[in-house]
């Protein structure tokens, strides 16, 4: 079943975003004049095709990893003296530079729909209450106790903890000083944390979890519910309803002690006693090990049933249509802020490049947020065409914003820029994307 959800995740959103991002070149073509040949959503042997009445022909093809709108342009074909005027190089610059942003602005049109939705549909938020923090991290030397709630970081509120893990991202490999403001029984408080290249050059980042701060949840009683058929766990018998009573002789009280210890023993031989059926049993487990460098942590394969929420920690979030779509276009100016600040800090080290993703993780993820319901998978939506806007205005020759860099030079000196250059620009272009993209897809690999 996670494997058609997978499929038809990965056809429905990149068929929706290329399909809207090709859409933005057409329609602002047809706006100025310019005869538009073929509109194809995907590459390949064409599957499904239709012609309007204006002559452009409509295509649906094979492989599904992009699409195009092809126009009536000399460079390209001879043109018939009676259609020059409606060639895309004949038209002025400034008509050419609206065709080629349409692509990327027609993305974040998207988003901003997208994020408007949701905010009218509402969200349930848990309350970014501090369960523990832990002794001499920098949390700790910053003077946070357990029990304060986060309301702000670096001066922007935070109502949830995805809005504290959003905030914290932006700090990635950064040196300087992280503001964070919390409330608790001693009223409002402002708190500074010391952050030296914090996280730089990071894997995986775990913001929260780095700084020694463990979000609150309620107590889950170490009962196991989920056994993972290839993990440790079920290799040393254990089973679902078992109670973990100790691990090495130390006793568990609830499930994040099972989980605290087992990150800190990967590839390590442990002791579990287990209540089963009334008896006690010392069970030897060989933890696995998972990720790599700083992320990789001990592995068991087994998990306890969800319990409900006090309805005090969580929060419920919602907007009218007008604030709705304020919020939309916040959300999606912070996620393209935040999309070009992670550009340059994996250009200048600050990010690991092991961070980009390609096809393999996005399917992943398209699949898995289907699955979770229609609010995450616009969610998902909304991230996708926000990287598709922002890697499109990427000044690289074969990308939107090559051609734009183009077209501004163009405008700038009076007259285009030479052939040569530009075939040397593409060269360049196609060199950098593809680098690009097989540097993603071996991260992919990698993670599989």
């Amino acid at each position: 079943m996670s494997a058609l959800y997978m499929l038809v995740g990965t056809l429905v959103a990149l068929g929706v975003l290329v399909t809207f991002h090709e859409f933005g070149h057409f329609w602002v073509a047809r706006r100025c004049g310019v005869k538009v040949l073929r509109f194809s959503v995907g590459f390949g042997t064409p599957l499904l095709r239709w012609s309007d009445k204006q002559g452009t022909e409509y295509v649906v093809a094979a492989i599904p990893l992009g699409g195009y709108v092809k126009m009536l342009d000399e460079r390209e074909a001879e043109v018939p003296v009676e259609q020059l005027d409606q060639a895309f190089n004949r038209k002025p610059v400034r008509q050419r530079i609206a065709i080629v942003a349409a692509g990327p602005v027609a993305n974040f049109l998207l988003a901003i729909a997208f994020f408007w939705v949701l905010a009218m549909l509402g969200s349930e938020q848990v309350r970014p209450v501090i369960g523990a923090v832990e002794s001499g991290s920098l949390a700790a030397s910053a003077g946070l106790q357990p029990g304060q709630e986060i309301v702000e970081i670096d001066g922007e509120p935070v109502t949830g903890w995805s809005g504290v893990n959003m905030e914290l991202v932006r700090r990635l490999g950064e040196t300087g000083s992280l503001n964070i403001r919390v409330t608790g029984e001693g009223g409002t408080s402002a708190h500074t944390v010391d952050l030296v290249a914090w996280l730089k050059g990071s894997d995986e980042p775990d913001p929260v979890r780095s700084l020694g701060i463990r979000p609150w949840r309620p107590v889950l009683e170490p009962v196991l519910a989920e056994i993972d058929p290839e993990g440790p766990a079920t290799a040393a018998g254990l089973k679902s309803g078992d109670r973990l009573l100790a691990l090495d002789g130390v006793a568990l009280a609830d499930w994040q002690q099972v989980v605290d210890a087992v990150r800190q023993r990967a590839n390590r031989q442990v002791t579990l006693q287990v209540q089963r059926d009334g008896q006690r049993l010392d069970v030897p487990v060989t933890l696995a090990r998972k990720g790599k460098g700083e992320t990789a942590a001990g592995y068991l394969g087994a998990g306890v049933a969800p319990v409900a929420w006090p309805p005090e920690m969580l929060r419920e979030i919602s907007f009218g249509p007008l604030d709705g779509l304020v919020e939309g276009a916040r959300r999606t100016w912070e996620m393209s802020v935040l999309t070009l600040d992670s550009l340059k800090k994996m250009l200048f080290g600050e990010l690991s490049v092991k961070n980009l993703s390609g096809p393999i993780t996005i399917a992943k993820v398209a699949g898995a947020s289907a699955q979770s319901g229609l609010g995450d998978f616009l969610n998902f939506l909304a991230y996708l065409s926000i990287s598709l806007g922002v890697l499109n205005l990427l000044p690289i020759p074969v990308l939107d914003g090559g051609h734009l860099l183009f077209y501004l030079i163009e405008w700038v000196r009076g007259r285009p820029v030479s052939d040569r250059v530009q075939g040397w620009g593409v060269q360049i272009g196609i060199s950098l994307v593809v680098g690009v993209m097989l540097l993603a897809l071996i991260n992919d690999l990698g993670r599989l």
